[in-house]
């Protein structure tokens, strides 16, 4: 019932359902090589909040980011966004989303022109999505710099005259610029100092009351998702195996990944201090996925109807969904 009452309260902005993202390698002869960089996701995000994602490097979380943005076509499912399933949608269409959802890369540096100033690479953003009248755009970029902790003259500057911090503030600035409703940090902060990285966390808080955002959160950084979202996904080999409420999943996770994962993260002080588990092997390829559940070969926990059936993802609580046999 409060379920409910709570997906009343709060609309759905993105609604992902069965997402696939094949890529087809060399093939031998007459067959195909598929890598499964995602495969199967369902996930919903509100309206207002912040998703993290959270998996191992390689577990396909920035190919899942890219292919909801539609920065790659899907190889199957759907992806609403806003009620529409914009898996279905024309070129013409997809360069009106834009508008709508955006997203800040990993690398600030390789993401911005370098032979453009900061403000000749906002304003083709500005005016191509015709955001403010021309005689505006000036005005308005330098207004977006102070948001993003920056100064009105950064407009003139190139990006080399910039520190990595600064440069990862000129991409949200771009991000900002045609006003999205959802913005997908990839790893957004991963390339930067610690100091630096704690300033910009609080800067995209801050911009996401400001501008009434949505979150998809990707990272590599458990501390890092636990600060900023509101509800953490965590991801293995191409899957969600657990998702639920920040403080519930690292209060009580359930799936022995997460377990896994979150004995990692150290204590500090008089915090108790956590056993810490030990997953045994390497991550299996993407192109030879176990059969069974996918993290059989490496739980502590597996049985044997593990290596065979796949567990089904179900609501083991409320709010906090997982997929393990043994839960």
């Amino acid at each position: 019932m409060l379920a409910e009452k709570k997906e009343q309260q709060q609309e759905k902005l993105l609604e992902v359902n069965g997402l696939k993202k094949y890529f087809t390698t060399g093939s031998s002869v007459g067959t195909k090589n598929y890598i499964k960089a995602v495969d199967d996701l369902s996930f919903f995000i509100y309206g207002g909040e912040t998703l993290g994602v959270v998996g191992e490097s390689g577990c396909g979380k920035s190919t899942m980011g890219r292919t909801v943005l539609r920065l790659q076509n899907p190889t199957e499912g759907e992806t609403f966004f806003d009620g529409e399933n914009i898996n279905h949608y024309s070129k013409r269409k997809l360069r009106e989303l834009r508008k709508e959802v955006q997203m800040i890369f990993q690398d600030p540096y390789g993401s911005l022109n370098q032979r453009m100033t900061v403000g000749a690479m906002l304003s083709e953003v500005v005016r191509t999505h015709k955001i403010v009248p021309k005689k505006d755009t000036v005005s308005y970029i330098q207004g977006l710099l102070q948001d993003v902790g920056l100064n009105p003259e950064h407009y003139w500057k190139y990006p080399h005259e910039f520190s990595g911090g600064q440069r990862q503030r000129i991409s949200i600035a771009r991000a900002l610029a045609v006003k999205p409703k959802l913005i997908v940090c990839d790893e957004a902060v991963s390339a930067l100092d610690v100091s630096v990285q704690a300033q910009v966390l609080n800067l995209l808080q801050k911009l996401k009351k400001e501008y009434q955002l949505t979150y998809l959160f990707i990272s590599h950084d458990l501390s890092v998702v636990k600060h900023i979202s509101d509800r953490v996904a965590v991801m293995y080999l191409g899957q969600i195996v657990e998702l639920a409420d920040k403080h519930d999943l690292y209060k009580k996770p359930l799936h022995p990944y997460t377990q896994a994962l979150l004995s990692a993260i150290p204590t500090v002080g008089s915090e108790k201090k956590k056993e810490r588990v030990i997953l045994e092997g390497d991550v299996p390829s993407p192109m030879n996925i176990p059969q069974g559940c996918r993290f059989h070969t490496r739980c502590p926990l597996a049985k044997e109807h593990c290596k065979v059936k796949a567990p089904e993802w179900r609501e083991v609580e409320e709010g906090h969904f997982v997929a393990c046999h043994e839960v």
